[in-house]
């Protein structure tokens, strides 16, 4: 199950950008792939297209990184695995296992 959704801080826990914290601008659930800001960047050479109105040029552009690599980030406690918890009304929400904190 994909815990982490798009808009959410994760920390980086393994590979060549460990440490580093983000904002999840997408994800990719077939993949499970998840694409973070300033976080796994790459050169792109891109040709110019002036009907685009595109510069060409060597870009550096985010990479999509597996989301096993990634923990989400708890406001108060930091990097945390998620469990599901129902509020009163019926609905289920992300909770943080260490403060309890709902993080939906």
């Amino acid at each position: 199950m994909l815990t982490i959704k798009k808009g959410d801080m994760v920390k980086v826990v393994a590979g060549r950008d460990q440490g580093k914290t983000g904002r999840v601008m997408s994800v990719d659930r077939p993949k499970n792939r998840v694409l973070i800001e300033h976080v796994q960047m790459v050169k792109r050479h891109m040709r110019a297209n002036p009907t685009r109105n595109v510069k060409g040029g060597i870009l550096e552009r985010e990479s999509p990184i597996h989301h096993s690599n990634v923990m989400l980030l708890c406001p108060t406690c930091g990097p945390i695995r998620p469990h599901a918890q129902q509020l009163p009304d019926g609905r289920r929400v992300r909770a943080c296992r260490k403060c309890g904190n709902t993080l939906d």
